[in-house]
């Protein structure tokens, strides 16, 4: 099959592999859909701190958001599964850890992360082997592009619970990427008064067509009171900012992360009484971001600048987006085109 391969820093190309076979408790999937994220782009520059870790190494496929049509299942696994429409979890614990035991798989010392660590495959392919008991099956009203999005979407709506809101608060999301402007969507469906704050004129007017309260650059942000504030950017220096902003008492989330350590002052997180909360991964998010997009709460698919083949991944990775793109933030993949 073909398959999308990352060799080492800005090095890639669509390489013929062999493909999957269904494991014990594991399926095949027919990828359908998969979305290209700000992680995979930093496996591409060599920037991602698991390579320099030892959690990550070259050669590696990327691609953990994703949806697909289970063909095949492996030893153990209800041969019901072929023929569904699915999604899964990227987050793979070892299922027996006391972190896995108690729910928190997703920190589990041992995980693999699908096309991101420990060296399992991603779904920048034409198939996939995923363990059944990472799938989320999708229903009918959640297409191939909601279906993609499932994964951003549980990391958003995790974050939006972190926030704890109430109808009426103000939330200040800072940073309009695909995770960004999923927390914005999310909240609002909540009652939430939502307001964004980005940097480049694409990405504010695309926030700006989408109807949230309040869209500003840093240095125009109105003195509000925030009840809660997001950190989903990439910026180093945004973390302090979203502490600096928050009103006391507030909640601030981070969800975002930078290519290099951040500094905020642990004094006014105290000084504020603050609750700060980290988000890692979607998995406790995932089952209601399904529920969200088939209800029609929240309508993730036009953050979907372009759909673009395997061959056009590594020029996406480097910062070029395909003619006749869209202004949102997210390109697709289709393996089969």
């Amino acid at each position: 099959m073909r398959a999308f391969v990352v060799t080492g820093p800005r090095r890639a190309d669509v390489r013929q592999v062999e493909p999957p076979e269904a494991g014990p408790g594991q399926v095949v999937v027919d990828v359908s859909r998969v979305g290209v994220c700000g992680t995979d782009v930093e496996f591409f520059t060599g920037e991602m701190a698991y390579l320099h870790q030892g959690h990550a190494r070259y050669p590696m496929r990327l691609g953990h958001e994703w949806c697909g049509t289970v063909a095949a299942v492996g030893h153990g696994v209800d041969p019901g599964w072929v023929g569904r429409r699915v999604t899964g979890d990227t987050m793979l614990g070892c299922g027996h850890c006391r972190r896995c035991l108690a729910g928190l798989g997703h920190v589990c010392a041992d995980r693999f992360e699908i096309g991101i660590r420990g060296g399992f495959a991603g779904a920048l392919a034409e198939q996939l082997a995923v363990p059944v008991s990472a799938l989320h099956p999708l229903p009918d009203a959640v297409d191939d592009t909601a279906g993609a999005l499932v994964e951003p979407g549980g990391n958003a709506l995790r974050s939006v619970r972190a926030a704890a809101l109430t109808p009426g608060d103000r939330l200040l999301v800072l940073g309009p990427g695909t995770i960004g402007l999923l927390v914005a969507e999310f909240a609002r469906a909540e009652g939430a008064e939502v307001h964004v704050v980005g940097k480049s004129a694409r990405s504010l007017e695309f926030a700006r067509d989408l109807g949230f309260a309040g869209v500003w650059e840093a240095d125009r942000l109105p003195e509000l009171p925030w009840d809660a504030v997001v950190d989903a950017s990439n910026d180093p220096t945004v973390p302090a900012l979203a502490l600096d902003l928050v009103e006391p008492g507030g909640r601030v989330v981070y969800v975002g992360l930078a290519g290099t350590p951040s500094r905020l002052d642990s004094r006014t997180l105290v000084l504020k009484d603050v609750t700060a909360v980290g988000i890692l991964g979607a998995s406790a998010g995932l089952a209601g971001t399904i529920e969200r997009y088939a209800g029609s709460a929240v309508d993730p698919r036009p953050l979907v600048a372009a759909t673009i083949g395997l061959d056009q991944v590594a020029e996406v990775l480097a910062g070029r987006l395909p003619d006749g793109a869209g202004p949102g933030p997210k390109v697709h993949v289709d393996p089969r085109r």
